[in-house]
């Protein structure tokens, strides 16, 4: 599967790229929203992870537009955070986000998670 990991701490980035590719899955990662666009629209990934709290491009902004537009509307969106008062749950599915997880990302249960929240959307890779 491919996925995008959006997160802005180092080595909350480079955690999760591990974890998800020794998994088995291809993953990309970026530090900021506001350069997510372009990446998405080059890489189309199956699922992207994404922290809610990032600088530049507000997340939830990047969530409506993805969700708003038919040729990205698909991918599975789990937002992440750390701060689970600041954006409550409904407020990140009400932008359009498929899931949502609150940090610290479990390293032992973390690809289990990504796959039962694909699972539960219905959804399959793209094909490459």
């Amino acid at each position: 599967m491919n996925i995008l990991v959006i997160e802005d701490h180092p080595s909350e980035l480079k955690l999760a790229n591990h974890v998800l590719t020794a998994a088995g899955h291809q993953v990309n990662g970026l530090e900021a929203a506001d350069t997510a666009l372009e990446t998405i629209y080059q890489n189309r990934p199956d699922l992207i992870v994404l922290d809610m709290q990032l600088p530049g491009m507000d997340s939830l902004d990047l969530v409506r537009s993805l969700k708003s537009d038919p040729s990205t509307a698909q991918i599975i969106i789990v937002a992440v955070t750390s701060f689970p008062e600041t954006y409550p749950k409904a407020k990140a599915i009400k932008a359009g986000c498929d899931a949502y997880i609150v940090k610290p990302l479990s390293t032992r249960t973390l690809p289990n998670d990504l796959d039962v929240i694909l699972h539960a959307q219905g959804s399959r890779p793209n094909p490459q």
